[in-house]
């Protein structure tokens, strides 16, 4: 599942870099930098079709509304996980708290 991911990365990676190029381009484009242009959103088209194709390799993947709600706050999706696992451990403390509570202990 691993090298899933990884290839997915790897698409998402070039084809940033090719929208940075785009982006270069276009802001100071001069007519002689048409051929250039041409191949830069072709190379855009193709990235597309790329993560398209690793996307339907990870159609079964679900991720928490919340993680993207974190991430259009600007904050790390891994704080997510973080939080999630704090609250499980003190809501696992506070039954472990009533269990003990309720256990009949040997006089």
């Amino acid at each position: 599942m691993a090298e899933k991911f990884d290839s997915l990365e790897e698409h998402l990676e070039k084809f940033i870099e090719n929208i940075r190029q785009l982006g270069i381009i276009v802001s100071d484009f001069q007519p002689s930098s048409q051929a250039v242009l041409n191949q830069k959103l072709n190379f855009m088209i193709s990235g597309l079709q790329d993560v398209e194709k690793c996307r339907q390799q990870l159609h079964e993947i679900n991720v928490p509304l919340e993680v993207f709600e974190y991430i259009d706050q600007g904050r790390n999706p891994q704080l997510y996980t973080k939080e999630c696992l704090e609250r499980a451990l003190a809501r696992n403390e506070q039954v472990k708290g009533k269990i003990d509570t309720m256990t009949v202990k040997p006089p």
